[in-house]
């Protein structure tokens, strides 16, 4: 009985630590899918306002809404666009953190 109790020792004492690195990883790799997927909707965005699209947005930060189906794939957060003379900003803000983090493009208008 002692050697079934010592066995099964060793074995939780390897498993456990096993198990938490899974866990781990499956964080951290959530947390890259959501900062890939974020740095993709704000590339294509940019696009739509460097194309253009910046005339439709008032000088200063107003939130921007975003339509691609892709982003219910999001933790909770917002987008803003941000409005100069000069520049039109893009920013993804997560409220919730290790979820990716911030992504931020800039543009010069022309």
């Amino acid at each position: 009985m002692v050697e079934f109790l010592v066995a099964l020792a060793l074995v939780i004492g390897a498993l456990l630590p096993l198990a938490y690195s899974f866990a781990k990883e499956e964080r951290l790799a959530r947390a890259y899918y959501q900062r890939a997927l974020a740095i993709e909707l704000v590339d294509g965005e940019i696009e739509l306002l460097a194309a253009g699209r910046w005339k439709d947005f008032p000088m200063g930060v107003s939130e921007y809404r975003v339509r691609a189906a892709a982003a219910t794939n999001l933790p909770p957060g917002r987008f803003l666009v941000t409005r100069t003379e000069k520049m039109i900003r893009l920013e993804w803000i997560p409220t919730v953190k290790q979820h990716g983090g911030k992504v931020v493009r800039d543009v010069r208008l022309p």
